[in-house]
């Protein structure tokens, strides 16, 4: 499996590089649509786990990368 790397979008979300596999908590595969894909950290995507924008309109704010 090549390296995997992810980056802290400030104000936003996840951003993830590399093959790796993502499961849900029964360790089902979940799919992919696009690489790089980037993952919700606001709780708001209608696309969960998939970020779709919605920290822009919820005004999702972090202090510094966290």
């Amino acid at each position: 499996m090549a390296d995997a790397k992810i980056k802290v979008l400030k104000d936003g979300p996840y951003e993830v590089h590399g093959d790796i596999e993502l499961v849900d908590s029964q360790r089902n595969p979940i799919p992919i649509p696009e690489r790089p894909f980037y993952l919700c950290r606001c709780g708001q995507s209608a696309n969960k786990p998939f970020c779709d924008g919605s920290h822009k309109t919820a005004g999702f704010k972090t202090d510094g990368a966290s």
